[in-house]
């Protein structure tokens, strides 16, 4: 791309949206300043923007993405055909293995729900699509950064803020490069308590056109109930007939 095709304004308007989060819902100028890298001035007219447009809200302090906001996601989401034709799959499994299952796909260093069919809650966050979660303690995280070449795999993790959500996290580098190619040559994904205790899950990839791997499925459960050791046991089976059927289908 040519310098003079790229729109500096957008992208650091883009960059203040990325600032809001889950743990930062209201931030000030100077909180989105601190964050972005961008100097208060341009914090300050990027958020008026936003808030001008209807994207943010702003009570003389503090600003706050407003609900307008989920139309960006939507528009990905209603343009990709690939939530659409997921979804049924996954009410299937869900009601085939009575558990909740997911679809994602890898975005930097995240997973990003596209697809959900929630049979019971064992997360303390509510996930839905347009959900993220860190790809290296998340199982369909695991299989999606399996499937880039190690050394891609490696840069991604050294751009992650890695920390121990639970005392069960695994945080070294080079013991999570070690988890991904077992992932690769095993085929699926298995999370312990990884990202959240008492929760546990399995991932297998879903490969698209030209065997490329373009999102990844899972089936998540309670710890108490079903131990890590027994998900593949259960639950893999089916997870691979549903990723075969999506294969054939595509």
């Amino acid at each position: 791309m040519r310098d003079t095709d790229f729109i500096g304004g957008f992208a650091k308007g883009l960059r203040v949206i990325e600032a809001f989060g889950e743990a930062t819902p209201r931030l000030a100028i100077a909180d989105v300043a601190r964050t972005t890298g961008l100097d208060r001035a341009t914090a300050r007219r990027c958020l008026l923007t936003l808030s001008e447009l209807g994207y943010a809200e702003y009570d003389g302090k503090f600003f706050a993405l407003t609900p307008k906001i989920l139309r960006l996601g939507h528009a990905y989401l209603s343009a990709t055909p690939l939530p659409k034709i997921v979804q049924p799959f996954l009410d299937r499994l869900s009601e085939e293995v009575g558990q909740s299952a997911s679809a994602s796909v890898l975005d930097g260093t995240e997973v990003v729900y596209i697809a959900r069919a929630s049979h019971r809650r064992v997360m303390s966050i509510n996930l839905m699509p347009g959900s993220r979660l860190p790809a290296y303690c998340a199982s369909m995280g695991r299989i999606l950064l399996a499937a880039l070449p190690e050394e891609e795999a490696r840069q991604i993790l050294e751009r992650t803020a890695i920390r121990a959500f639970t005392p069960f996290t695994r945080t070294d580098p080079d013991e999570l490069l070690g988890e991904l190619a077992r992932v690769r040559a095993q085929g699926y994904a298995v999370i312990d308590q990884e990202l959240e205790l008492g929760l546990c899950s399995i991932a297998v990839p879903l490969i698209g056109e030209r065997g490329r791997i373009v999102a990844a499925l899972n089936v998540g459960a309670s710890a108490a109930q079903i131990p890590a050791g027994e998900l593949a046991k259960r639950f893999l089976p089916a997870l691979q007939t549903i990723a075969q059927d999506l294969r054939l289908l595509r």
